[in-house]
């Protein structure tokens, strides 16, 4: 008998603990397949004088990021990395983008011979040539293939089991196959697509787009003024996704990683919430002490996206084409006014979209 596959997760926060609660009940439920363990490393921290694994292990909760939630016992919190992924086959990268080349570091040529893996993580890498997607630095870095799964997913709706979908962007089909089984549930549907660029480049970029629509809530606008910031917010995605990646395929923005993801993060997610708050301040709050105010831990992911992508946009000297990703980096890097944002957009995406006078 072939050995089974193993399943090894790479960040516990508030998504983190959400997947570790499938992975681990649907694993466990396909022992002739899998592993019955699943190992998830945990950035160890005291909650009240214990150790986050140590209450992880005997009470099966994550109390600080998924709190009343109860993780299935063959779940197994880790607090070193390298334990966590020995034996494993099946590595879930969910973290935060800005920390994946340290992880790897320490990750590399301590790798189970065929591994692969998948990121769930929502954000980009650049060097002097351009953007480089997240699940390209964990192939490069460490030596495996790749995939992506992104969706639209608010991590404690999935928690209460609320039905939701998610799309797997893929290269290889029997690794998707495998990756689907630990995934899907009755609640959590998951669907394929052979793009792996055009799922996981929409995952990056909705971020930003959500903090335009977070600054939409904080001046007092309504919902036609949030839908046209929406539009014009998936059209500069669809057109940065078109012109790094040739080979982006159209109907992956109809996908639940495209359009589904931009629609629920415009309107539940945590770049929203930390922009709407910016906003109502009038900018006078930044938006690292609005993170530490708001997010329990968490990482604000939209504007160090806008920031990588600025700088990408400027190197290359395409900022002219990308008035959307321009505005909502000016805002939060350069002390621009927030209360002219509309203006700003929409003058300088006429000049794109074209005028009838």
């Amino acid at each position: 008998m072939s050995e089974k596959h193993k399943v090894a997760i790479l960040g516990s926060g508030n998504w983190g603990s959400t997947v570790a609660r499938i992975v681990g009940s649907n694993v466990r439920d396909r022992t002739e397949v899998f592993d019955p363990e699943v190992r998830i490393w945990v950035y160890e921290e005291l909650i009240g004088g214990r150790k986050l694994t140590e209450i992880i292990n005997s009470e099966h909760e994550n109390v600080k990021y998924l709190p009343g939630k109860e993780l299935p016992e063959n779940v197994i919190a880790i607090p070193d990395p390298e334990t966590a992924i020995e034996g494993a086959n099946i590595l879930v990268f969910v973290l935060p983008h800005q920390f994946v080349r340290s992880l790897c570091g320490k990750l590399a040529g301590k790798i189970r011979e065929n591994a692969f893996a998948v990121s769930l993580i929502k954000g980009v890498d650049f060097d002097e040539k351009g953007v480089i997607l997240i699940s390209d630095v964990i192939s490069r870095e460490l030596g495996v293939e790749c995939s992506v799964l992104m969706g639209a997913n608010i991590a404690n709706e999935i928690a209460d089991e609320q039905f939701s979908e998610a799309t797997i962007g893929y290269r290889n089909r029997e690794h998707a196959r495998l990756l689907k089984h630990i995934f899907q549930t009755p609640y959590f549907r998951i669907a394929g697509a052979p793009d792996v660029p055009g799922v996981e480049i929409c995952g990056a970029l909705k971020n930003i787009v959500a903090l335009g629509a977070g600054f939409c809530d904080g001046l007092g606008y309504g919902n036609n003024t949030k839908a046209a910031v929406i539009r014009l917010g998936l059209i500069e995605m669809i057109r940065f996704a078109k012109k790094f990646f040739k080979d982006v395929q159209s109907m992956t923005f109809l996908q639940s990683s495209g359009v589904a993801d931009l629609i629920t993060t415009c309107y539940g997610g945590r770049n929203r919430r930390c922009a709407e708050a910016f906003a109502r301040s009038g900018g006078k709050k930044s938006f690292e002490e609005l993170e530490n105010e708001l997010l329990n831990g968490q990482k604000l992911q939209g504007t160090l996206t806008a920031k990588e992508i600025y700088e990408i946009l400027q190197r290359q000297n395409l900022l002219q084409e990308f008035p959307f990703f321009e505005v909502i980096y000016a805002i939060a890097y350069q002390g621009r006014s927030v209360e002219g944002f509309l203006q700003q957009l929409s003058e300088k995406e006429l000049s794109l979209e074209g005028d009838i006078d």
